[in-house]
């Protein structure tokens, strides 16, 4: 098995409202998100994936219509935030992205992993497996969320 990772970055803002520093006012960040799938390197010749695990740009491709273009220059919100959520809403055509929890780095990138693995699921069947989401908050702090093995 091979592991092939893309890379792709957008902007958004959030806040963390229960938190004991700035985090818990309004801001945003450059967020870089890496997408690892594993798989078989395709022995195709004669196709345009030979040689590939993938095609880079078909995972830009999912990944910008199930992440990078809903969340890119959006606020991200938590449901509970109701103060921010009213905010929001009193803005026409506000591009906003309400989430069911803390719009953490942590709850972030395994909210992405569950948009991007039935997507790579339901277009490449059990032959590609999405083994990890990284988001970087910032260049130094990020968060992983990976695919969840069954113990016996």
């Amino acid at each position: 098995m091979i592991r092939i990772t893309r890379k792709m970055e957008f902007d958004a803002g959030h806040r963390i409202p229960d938190h004991r520093s700035q985090c818990r006012n309004l801001h945003g960040h450059r967020y870089v998100l890496e997408i690892t799938l594993e798989g078989e390197v395709r022995d195709t010749p004669g196709q345009s994936d030979n040689g590939m695990v993938l095609d880079f740009s078909d995972i830009k491709t999912i990944a910008h219509e199930r992440v990078v273009g809903p969340w890119d220059h959006a606020f991200l919100v938590c449901q509970s935030d109701t103060a921010v959520l009213a905010f929001l809403k009193s803005m026409p055509d506000h591009k906003t992205v309400v989430t069911s929890k803390v719009p953490t780095a942590e709850n972030l990138a395994q909210l992405a992993f569950d948009l991007l693995a039935p997507a790579f699921e339901q277009r490449y069947g059990k032959d590609l497996v999405l083994h990890r989401v990284r988001l970087y908050e910032t260049p130094n702090c990020w968060a992983d969320a990976t695919r969840k093995t069954v113990s016996c």
